[in-house]
């Protein structure tokens, strides 16, 4: 008899967890239209909304470290084999290079296809504008890889760095997993912390309407119709270029390697897809998407290490982006580009896209610091694409998130290092997703994933 009423009492408190937060997202909706609204009626004001949005985001960053450090140690620490970390990096490096050349040609089909920058005239307030962004930080490869190393292992929590927290993660997790047994009580401390962490996201997540307000509030007061209107053909060709990357390459990537349909992968990220949206930053969801691989099946240790690498390295929306941006630009200025001039470009920004993180803005400080580097004269035109590129922004942070999800699950099929059962009962809504702890906590054996091997120890710590 208690083995029947266990079943049935079980589903039920996620079940009202669940239904308390699907009014937080739709909360979030009505806030994303009245930002739009108020941004086409009053874009002065709408504009000055825009710290409402930051913070908000500010705030989630603030969990990105500890999280990610959690993540990794317990991920490693808990697996007695190093090889198996090792593997992992590997096999995530090469699929990251191998997809950045996939979406860096895809947009240089369409972008030459399309030739959007044909026509338009290049003023001198749009030179003062493009070269204004030259301004912004953009490292070269020697300062990126140098700048991977933290200061003190303390300050790697303090930066805006993920690198640095996964370089000190991936040594503490490695230091932990050679103590062996006298490492375990160090293990259940940072479960613990990790759990905390966890928490506080959850809470923070209870202020997401306001902040996508504001977000989209001042995006649209920024840009205004004008703009939208003038570089129509460009936006519509990026977003276009961008759903066709994600729903034909790596839905069928997705389909072949992991044989699930991205359609129902993507309605279990869905909550994440539009905070995105809604704040124009991927990094706004890259604490969710751990913690939803995890309870997807995928183990640890893939999670800890192809995540957070993947926001530095994986960034296909970002490579679309600065592909079709470069041959709109030249277009504009009157000076298109040859194939052969424009395949060393693209090569180059390849190399200095590595490292813009998923934060809005990024990609356009690179793509101007790319362009300073490499082809002086296109710095002028990079004025053209400053008031939409908020609006860009968004299908740029969508396709490096979906990109990284996706990612992660191939990696893990390649590994051997996911539990296709779980995912299948997950997927089915069988198993949902605790949106009040973002953990498995409630129940400790479906956290773990008896397959993995690594796992187990962790457990009986």
């Amino acid at each position: 008899m208690a083995a029947a009423s266990s079943p049935d009492t079980a589903p039920a408190a996620p079940v009202a967890k669940r239904d308390r937060t699907h009014y937080l997202y739709i909360a979030v909706i009505i806030a994303v239209a009245l930002g739009i609204a108020v941004g086409l009626a009053a874009p002065d004001f709408a504009v000055e909304l825009k710290p409402i949005g930051t913070g908000f985001v500010a705030l989630i960053k603030m969990m990105i470290s500890p999280i990610i450090f959690c993540t990794i140690v317990l991920g490693i620490g808990s697996v007695r084999k190093a090889a198996k970390v090792g593997a992992v990096g590997g096999i995530a490096l090469v699929y990251f290079l191998a997809m950045s050349l996939v979406a860096l040609a895809i947009g240089l089909v369409v972008g030459n296809i399309l030739e959007p920058g044909t026509g338009l005239a290049v003023t001198d307030a749009i030179k003062d504008a493009g070269h204004a962004q030259v301004d912004a930080e953009a490292k070269d490869t020697t300062e990126f890889l140098l700048g991977i190393i933290p200061t003190t292992i303390v300050s790697a929590f303090t930066s805006e760095s993920v690198l640095q927290t996964l370089l000190v993660a991936l040594l503490a997790g490695f230091a932990l997993q050679a103590m062996g047994n006298a490492g375990e009580p160090i293990l259940r401390g940072v479960q613990h912390i990790q759990r905390l962490v966890f928490r506080i996201l959850a809470m923070v997540m209870w202020a997401a309407p306001i902040g996508a307000f504001g977000a989209i509030a001042a995006v649209t007061g920024s840009a205004g119709l004008d703009a939208l209107k003038s570089l129509a053909v460009l936006m519509l060709g990026f977003y276009v270029t961008c759903f066709l990357f994600v729903f034909i390459v790596l839905g069928a990537l997705l389909r072949i390697v992991a044989g699930l349909n991205i359609l129902t992968f993507f309605k279990y990220l869905g909550r994440e897809f539009l905070l995105i949206l809604s704040t124009s930053s991927s990094e706004s969801a890259l604490p969710r998407l751990i913690a939803k691989m995890e309870h997807l099946g995928v183990s640890k240790p893939v999670v800890g290490i192809t995540v957070p690498t993947g926001y530095s390295f994986n960034l296909d929306g970002t490579m679309i982006y600065m592909t079709m941006a470069s041959l709109f630009i030249a277009d504009a200025m009157g000076t298109p580009m040859s194939i052969g001039e424009q395949i060393p470009l693209l090569l180059f920004l390849l190399v200095a896209s590595k490292g813009a993180a998923g934060v809005t803005g990024a990609g356009l400080a690179t793509l101007a610091g790319g362009l300073q580097s490499h082809k002086p004269a296109l710095v002028d035109g990079i004025g053209l694409i400053v008031g939409i590129d908020r609006f860009m922004s968004e299908a740029r942070a969508l396709t490096n998130f979906a990109g990284n999800a996706v990612a992660t699950v191939l990696i893990g099929t390649w590994t051997k290092e996911i539990d296709r059962g779980r995912v299948d009962q997950v997927l089915a809504g069988e198993i949902p997703f605790d949106e009040k702890t973002l953990l498995d906590d409630h129940d400790a054996e479906p956290a773990e994933v008896p397959e993995q091997g690594g796992e187990k120890e962790l457990a009986k710590a």
